[in-house]
């Protein structure tokens, strides 16, 4: 009995929300155009079927329904962000079955939602930086020679991430990540120009003298807050539990270098070739 109660209410909002939605239709000549709504392109839209026989679909909206305010909130902002069309509390509701109109709640939440526009009428997706395509993206990145994160970036338009990658390969910026956190990935201009290096810049770099075991390698790393990629002291113990040797294979010598030369920065000009 309680399902049938529920069914005939679902109906009812269902025949109001097809008369408002039949009275905005009427009205749109006056009203300011916007992106039209495409059901299509919004997140779990499914064709008009008969309720009383549509139980599974009932008990999902009834789920949704049932989670936090900010859960709903978050699935509507999930689907201005993924159609960026503007949308009426109606077709949020047609779409992804959350009722921000009578939620006062999520409404509230929802209008108030830093990455959310909302005009009276309709909400809109509030991107961190208005952009629209790869130029615009271009233009952006270069007006930032100390680096933009990418995190900021990605929300600006759905095929940012593809723009991204094909700037990167035409050799217009730099993309330069952290470790694998894609939340510290920045983007750089590389703007062309030659970048001209002290003499003595280049006289400290060579100088610098370098340990001769991977171990102090790593010791110096992690003294600098830096975490190696490596772990030569793991690697050597257990090299010996299997009885493996840790000597390196003994190699033919290369010229002008021997186990007395001191190494250093020195043995590497090509580093300078293109910065003199």
């Amino acid at each position: 009995m309680a399902l049938k109660e529920s069914l005939d209410k679902f109906k009812k909002q269902q025949e109001m929300c097809q008369k408002t939605l039949s009275s905005i239709k009427a009205s749109s000549n006056s009203t300011p155009r916007v992106t039209p709504y495409n059901p299509a392109n919004a997140m779990s839209a499914a064709p008009a079927l008969k309720f009383s026989s549509d139980v599974e679909r009932l008990q999902q909206i009834n789920n949704i329904r049932d989670t936090s305010a900010a859960a709903q909130t978050k699935r509507a902002i999930d689907l201005l962000k993924q159609t960026r069309q503007a949308l009426t509390t109606e077709q949020i509701n047609e779409a992804c079955y959350v009722d921000v109109k009578t939620n006062k709640d999520v409404f509230d939440r929802l209008s108030n939602n830093f990455k959310v526009y909302y005009d009276g009428t309709r909400f809109f997706y509030k991107p961190k930086h208005d952009l629209k395509d790869k130029t615009q993206l271009l233009k952006l990145i270069q007006n930032f020679p100390e680096g933009m994160a990418v995190a900021d970036l990605e929300d600006a338009y759905p095929s940012v991430d593809h723009d991204l990658k094909a700037l990167k390969a035409a050799g217009d910026i730099w993309l330069v990540s952290n470790f694998g956190s894609a939340a510290e990935d920045m983007a750089y201009p590389n703007n062309h120009r030659a970048i001209k290096v002290d003499d003595d810049l280049k006289q400290l770099f060579r100088g610098i003298e370098l340990p001769r075991d991977m171990i102090d390698i790593e010791k110096d790393l992690q003294k600098n807050g830096m975490k190696p990629a490596t772990n030569t002291g793991k690697r050597r113990a257990q090299a010996q539990v299997h009885g493996i040797s840790n000597k390196p294979e003994q190699k033919k010598k290369k010229h002008g270098i021997s186990k007395r030369t001191k190494l250093t920065n020195s043995h590497l000009p090509e580093l300078f070739k293109d910065l003199s």
